[in-house]
């Protein structure tokens, strides 16, 4: 008998019921005021007087006047690169000992602050996590399996006095010593900085763990779980894990790939959405009814949200200082915002980059629906990536096609605007039936893009590649595993480079 896991699950079942919060608005307002106090005394709080916010009667409209909206360029330029330096008491109390260097989908490298209490402000999250377990229905030898954490590499390079790398390796290179013990691959393996290194080790390792989860962006899980697959020889990974159950996915949608993950498995698992980003943890499902998350309301992080509309929005994709913001008291279910943060680590009204749509306001549950710099409007197409997911999944529902990755540009071939997609799939079908459904949902669900193909946007062009083709893009221009994401929107460099790659990978296999 799973008597240990049969504790935990108790432990877990009485702290789920107890752990009650007060309502997502009240929490809130409850966390702004926290960070206005522990902040007041630094430069950014003596600049913009927080003593003075926290006197008003209402200090969140106070806090929305006096202090501008921040991307990290600005944000940087004026403030953190203090840091940098060695200075303390910029924009949070003390210093830190870590930055997180972005590997999102942009070109621009950023390092952003961690502090100490940022890190517990991760571990908290991590145990919201687990207590929301227990909304799952899972036996209780659950709780005494391991837990595969694919992320980037624990072992931190070294400048300046500080340590860098991604937020996945930082964070696992901090777990609390009560979860090491659980933890998979194990600190050795996972330091290795070479992405194959890693992936190769966990393979040959595999047999010697009895993993019942695992956590990591759906891309670079599924190499992992099909070269585990590939190395033992066998149909499933459940012939290695046979009691995987639970696989937490983030940093990018997950529905695109299901279609694909499911090959993988024997048997049904259950998905967890999760939304840890290079700023903090701020969000994770936490029933099972649905596949949006939960904002994590009283851990550290004060949300504040802009209706994404042309208005709000300047040419550089970044919010105007002037824009419509509001609170969650003040948000609707079904509209698409431009996520802004305030944190433990010293980030202030930050656009963080992301879009999310509320499901349901009274949980505070959202759904991630792309990122502001993936919005493609070149002609007035004003398409999101909720959008081009949507339209994806009808594509591979209707042609029994997995799709695991794919991005679209605008370009101007003959004189005419385009939209041209790549499309990385399981299977080469003759794209014109793909391109014509493609281009069918998206004008159904989006009536100016609609309007954009009768008028100025001429047609759109679908070529279905290999899906190792991303990758092969990813390990030449990018880098293979960690937080890397393929971009659904791509900027004229990127995708001229993929485009050369294509070209070429094509000629070399049309040679052999």
């Amino acid at each position: 008998m799973a008597i240990i896991g049969e504790i935990i699950k108790r432990v877990i079942d009485v702290n789920g019921m107890i752990a009650k919060t007060a309502s997502p608005v009240d929490a809130q307002q409850t966390v702004l005021r926290d960070l206005l106090e522990r902040a007041k005394s630094t430069a950014f709080g003596r600049k913009y007087n927080f003593d003075a916010i926290l006197a008003d009667a209402e200090p969140i409209k106070a806090f929305q006047s006096t202090v501008p909206i921040y991307d990290y360029d600005s944000l940087h330029d004026e403030w953190w690169h203090y840091l940098h330096a060695g200075h303390e008491n910029i924009t949070w109390p003390g210093g830190q000992r870590f930055f997180a260097l972005s590997s999102g989908t942009t070109s621009n490298s950023k390092a952003i602050p961690v502090t100490d209490d940022m890190l517990d402000s991760i571990k908290k999250a991590g145990i919201q996590q687990i207590l929301s377990l227990k909304n799952f229905d899972l036996p209780p030898d659950f709780f005494e399996k391991d837990i595969m954490m694919l992320g980037s590499s624990t072992q931190l390079q070294e400048k300046d006095g500080f340590l860098m790398g991604e937020i996945s390796g930082i964070s696992a290179a901090n777990l609390p010593l009560w979860f090491r013990r659980f933890y998979k691959p194990g600190h050795k393996i996972a330091a290795a900085k070479d992405w194959n290194e890693r992936v190769s080790k966990i393979a040959k390792n595999a047999r010697k763990w009895d993993i019942g989860s695992m956590t990591g962006i759906p891309s670079w899980s599924e190499i992992l779980l099909k070269e585990i697959i590939r190395y033992h020889n066998v149909d499933t990974i459940h012939d290695i894990w046979p009691n995987l159950r639970v696989y937490s996915t983030g940093g990018v949608a997950f529905e695109p790939y299901r279609k694909s993950f499911e090959t993988l498995f024997a048997r049904p698992m259950i998905y967890i959405d999760t939304y840890l980003a290079s700023e903090g943890y701020l969000a994770t499902q936490k029933r099972p009814d649905t596949n949006a998350m939960a904002l994590l309301v009283d851990n550290g992080v004060f949300f504040e949200f802009v209706p994404f509309v042309a208005a709000n929005m300047n040419e550089h994709g970044t919010v105007k200082q002037d824009a419509e913001v509001l609170t969650l008291a003040d948000v609707e279910e079904g509209r698409e915002y431009v996520l802004l943060i305030s944190t433990v680590a010293g980030a202030w009204r930050y656009m963080i980059g992301d879009t999310v749509m509320f499901t349901d306001k009274e949980r505070g549950e959202i759904v991630i629906s792309g990122r502001t710099k993936h919005f493609l409007n070149v002609v007035g197409e004003q398409l999101s990536v909720h959008q081009m997911n949507a339209a994806i999944r009808k594509v591979q529902d209707t042609f029994d096609l997995k799709i695991t990755e794919f991005t679209v540009a605008s370009i101007i071939k003959n004189g005419k605007h385009i939209n041209k997609w790549y499309l990385g799939a399981d299977k080469v079908l003759e794209p014109t039936s793909v391109t014509e459904l493609l281009d069918a949902e998206l004008q159904r669900a989006n009536k100016n893009y609609a309007v954009a193909r009768r008028q100025t946007l001429d047609h759109i062009e679908v070529e279905i590649i290999p899906v190792d083709f991303f990758y092969q893009w990813s390990r030449t221009y990018k880098k293979m595993g960690g937080q890397t994401k393929v971009p659904r929107v791509m900027n004229e460099e990127s995708f001229q480079q993929l485009e050369d790659l294509v070209l070429q990978l094509q000629g070399a296999e049309e040679r052999q």
